[in-house]
């Protein structure tokens, strides 16, 4: 059996035949989805569904990130509300056993349908198609923003008072944990956003890394539509507006320098996707809302995924990565810091 780093494939096999006998069908296989920045993804076939089982990366982990729980528990909570999610199996701590991956984590159904992560894919659909996947992508996030934690079962799931401000203190203490050079313009951005704090106006369940290469996309090429929302291990209660920022950091983020092939985009105005602005709108006429001015949003998005690189560039180095493009990660840090200070 081909060796999957991070997973042993003949445990989990043996894991699912016990615990959920009902999907066992003999041996499994597993593979690293590409792609992947943060947690690990694998592709698990063999059972009697297509699986998907997540992990936190090998080596360096940063404190309160990569969260199992967190990811398993809000897709749970959201499965019967119209918000479109995997189907969440089961969540396991093999911490101590060290039997299957040595770290907690959980299992899912895959959800059909790709990632559209590159322009190249966009061949595959006509202009208008790609305009209104857009529109449905950015109304699930009001549609997200509406959802009542309490509702779901998920008041408690943060603390909405002082939400920005703790924000700023835990991304502050990420990138000290993952320095491993000097990055003073990361710095002065980080000084920057402390001293502009926004007032919040409204809050809700936050995604953390809402972005089109974060959903499924199913259906006919004609008429796709989003199939699964993934990648919720950020996921918390607070002010959804960050959630408007990081998407449209990433809506754009091609445009930056060293952004093209360092992060995934199939964004290209030229295919059919509108403009940032324009989804804006949408997302204000779907939520019923009059949004306000998005220049701190958009700086501290800019400010977060910076550390997030920063903390891949540490795990690079450290040769704690699996995966191809690890290597361009490091080289953006500098554009989203000055893209964050431009927009501020």
């Amino acid at each position: 059996m081909p060796e999957v780093p991070g997973l042993d494939v003949a445990a989990l096999t043996a894991w699912l035949s016990t615990a959920h006998p009902e999907l066992a069908a003999g041996q499994l296989q597993a593979e690293v989805i590409a792609g992947g920045r943060s947690n690990l993804t694998y592709a698990v076939s063999g059972a009697a569904i297509p699986l998907i089982l997540r992990r936190p990366p090998l080596g360096h982990v940063l404190s309160s990130a990569h969260d199992m729980g967190r990811e398993h528990r809000v897709i749970s909570a959201l499965a019967p509300t119209p918000i479109p999610v995997p189907t969440a199996i089961d969540l396991v701590d093999d911490t101590e056993q060290a039997a299957i991956t040595g770290t907690p984590f959980f299992l899912m159904e895959r959800a059909p349908g790709r990632v559209l992560s590159s322009r190249s894919q966009n061949a595959a659909h006509p202009p208008a198609a790609l305009r209104a996947l857009s529109i449905e992508l950015i109304q699930h996030l009001a549609d997200l923003h509406a959802v009542d934690p309490s509702t779901v079962g998920l008041g408690d799931f943060g603390r909405p008072d002082g939400y920005l401000a703790r924000q700023l203190t835990t991304w502050r203490r990420q990138l000290d944990a993952s320095r491993s050079r000097s990055t003073p313009i990361l710095d002065r951005l980080q000084d920057g956003l402390v001293q502009g704090v926004p007032e919040t106006g409204r809050t809700g369940i936050v995604h953390g890394d809402y972005r089109l290469d974060n959903a499924l996309v199913a259906g006919p090429a004609e008429h796709p539509h989003i199939s699964a929302i993934l990648d919720w291990e950020m996921a918390t209660l607070g002010d959804p507006l960050v959630d408007l920022g990081i998407f449209a950091l990433y809506w754009d983020i091609a445009a930056l320098p060293a952004g093209v092939g360092a992060v995934p985009s199939a964004v290209d105005p030229a295919a059919g996707y509108p403009s940032f602005d324009d989804l804006a709108d949408v997302y204000a006429a779907h939520a019923g809302i009059v949004l306000p001015e998005l220049h701190w949003y958009r700086a501290f998005a800019a400010y977060k995924l910076a550390v997030i690189l920063e903390g891949i560039h540490y795990r690079y180095q450290a040769g704690d990565t699996v995966g191809e493009g690890f290597d361009r990660m490091g080289a953006l840090v500098e554009p989203l810091a000055q893209k964050g200070l431009q927009v501020r």
